[in-house]
């Protein structure tokens, strides 16, 4: 069964006209007859009027120039803007693998806000009116280095967590949390900017931007694409006896929503399966994955009207940090995302587990929590592929261990020669041999946390740990670095090589391998996993594919279909 939304679709524009030039007011061209030679000379009054078209034209596209100019500035100055980290922890962004390709984590956050008469007219109750948003819908989206894949890692807001520290721009301070506190509260505490750091906190992967979205920007979106199809298993009303509920309806199959009924789905907990939060998520990820294909479909230069009214309502949906706040910031990264095929997109659920302190709460899974969140920090893609290879098949998700798969310096040697080389052909750049090879060595066994005190001149043992492997170049600065895992980090592509033979050498993973601007030559950082001992304990391996419990869903999944939970169909 399809209940189809009308869809108003504007008429796509009119290509514009040939236009041919006018006759030449320069020389004849060679073998040309001359005015006056048999052909009579082109009148005066022709003439004016080609002049006059043309000066009508060139006005028309310096004003249509100057129109687009001003539209754009009308559009960047439309676009809201919030701190991105209101935190103390500051992991900075996304660094780059050993090719220099960096992955994108975006948070995006659906808040609850009725502080306006639109969303006010969308539904909750009166006594929540004005009051403190909460992030009702969080997502952490992951765009991998190579943008191959994308992951998406939703939190119940019925999480509890510690919340960190966060300061407003105004100087206002929100303590830090005694105790464990409900994760959509984070928005309470000073903005998106707070949410952020909550999930930088638990998680540890660094958020380079955050996309916040409240009601109101729901229902323009749905309707400026025009309706996104959802399916349900039975005929749904999510209305208890006491009047809880979305007030959903629809019958049993497949129905295209838009405007009021697509945020009533996406908030809708009673109802759908056991009636919880994690039931909510699962249904927002078939209405994200759902949405993400009919952009695909809509979101086309040939429809130039069409692709304009998804870029405006966009923009008047969201609010975005400093460094999304430009059309131009918005558009590319819209074509970075679309780079990613639908089957290469997994949504899941943080791994949970009922809160010991609070049965209606709960709070991340041990092991496969910090699992999903490894996956994500390591840029491994959670539907157990590798990244596209040119001949468009997978590859294996690849080993966690540099000096297992030659990983690091395979992608060293992409990055020094500036393309990636398939994993089945040879390295084509060669570090130089380790007596050759400069490397500064950093205390920086302390860890991040600062719990334990670092280790009085480990730099210096691990500086002959490395001469004893042929890195006669090796020197300890009298510098400290705080680190939790042992990383070799450096300044140019032209040293990628080099730092990877180090990593290879020390048994390092191919991701403790990393380019970044703010160091000279290379770097080796002896962490908190490297106190004593001729080598840094090894990690455990990292996850090769989603665990089961985080209900991995494939973006080209389109006959997924929401159970309903008894007692609520019609």
């Amino acid at each position: 069964m399809r209940n189809d939304s009308t869809r108003g679709e504007g008429a796509p524009a009119r290509p514009a006209d040939d236009i041919s030039g006018g006759p030449s007011d320069g020389p004849a061209a060679p073998g040309a007859r001359a005015p006056g030679a048999g052909v009579p000379a082109p009148r005066r009054g022709k003439r004016r009027i080609l002049r006059w078209t043309s000066s009508v034209l060139a006005f028309l596209i310096l004003a249509t120039a100057a129109a687009g100019y001003l539209y754009y500035r009308h559009l960047n100055g439309s676009i809201q803007t919030d701190a991105l980290n209101l935190g103390d922890s500051k992991l900075g962004g996304s660094r780059p693998n050993a090719f220099g390709q960096t992955p994108l984590n975006i948070l995006l956050i659906g808040s609850d806000a009725r502080d306006g008469a639109e969303n006010q007219a969308l539904g909750g109750a009166r006594d929540t009116f004005d009051g403190p948003p909460l992030a009702d819908v969080q997502m952490l989206l992951h765009l991998s280095a190579d943008r191959s894949n994308m992951s998406v890692v939703s939190m119940p807001r019925d999480t509890l967590l510690k919340m960190p520290k966060c300061t407003e721009p105004n100087g206002k301070v929100h303590p830090a949390s005694r105790g464990l506190v409900q994760t959509n509260e984070s928005l309470s505490r000073g903005g998106p900017g707070c949410t952020v750091a909550a999930w930088q906190e638990l998680t540890k992967i660094p958020i380079d931007h955050f996309m916040m979205i409240d009601f109101k920007g729901v229902v323009t979106m749905a309707d400026a694409i025009g309706g996104v199809p959802v399916c349900v298993q039975e005929n749904v009303h999510s209305r208890t006896r006491d009047g809880k509920g979305s007030g959903l309806k629809l019958p049993k199959g497949e129905n295209v929503i838009q405007g009021e009924v697509a945020l009533q789905w996406l908030r809708t907990r009673y109802g759908f399966e056991d009636g919880s939060d994690i039931g909510r998520a699962h249904a927002q990820h078939m209405y994200m994955n759902s949405m993400a294909r009919e952009f695909r479909k809509n979101a086309k230069l040939s429809n130039p009207m069409k692709l304009n009214s998804l870029a405006q309502a966009a923009i008047r949906a969201m609010i975005v940090d400093p460094g999304l706040n430009k059309i131009d910031k918005l558009y590319d990264l819209s074509m970075e995302l679309k780079k990613v095929a639908p089957g290469r997109i997994t949504m899941t659920t943080m791994p949970w587990i009922y809160s010991p302190s609070d049965s209606a709460r709960v709070e991340p899974k041990p092991g496969e929590a910090e699992d999903l969140f490894r996956m994500i920090r390591e840029d491994i893609p959670l539907d157990g592929k590798g990244p596209e290879q040119p001949g468009g098949a997978a590859s294996p998700a690849p080993s966690s261990s540099a000096a297992a798969s030659g990983g690091a310096s395979g992608a060293a040697s992409g990055a020094a020669s500036g393309a990636p080389a398939a994993p089945s052909q040879p390295a084509v750049d060669q570090a130089a041999p380790p007596a050759r090879i400069a490397i500064t060595v950093r205390n920086a066994t302390g860890g991040k946390d600062g719990a334990q005190a670092k280790v009085k001149g480990r730099g210096s043992e691990v500086v002959a740990v490395l001469a004893g492997k042929g890195f006669t170049r090796a020197v300890a600065d009298n510098l400290t670095g705080a680190e939790d895992t042992t990383v070799v980090r450096f300044s140019s592509p032209d040293l990628a090589g080099d730092a990877a033979a180090v990593a290879t050498a020390l048994g390092l993973p191919a991701s403790a391998v990393q380019k970044v601007d703010d160091v000279s030559g290379i770097l080796l950082l002896v962490g908190k996993d490297w106190r004593t001992g001729s080598a840094p304990t090894p990690p455990p391996p990292a996850p090769t594919k989603a665990p089961d419990s985080a209900r991995p869903l494939n973006g080209d999944n389109d006959k997924e279909c929401m159970a309903i939970q008894p007692g609520f169909t019609w």
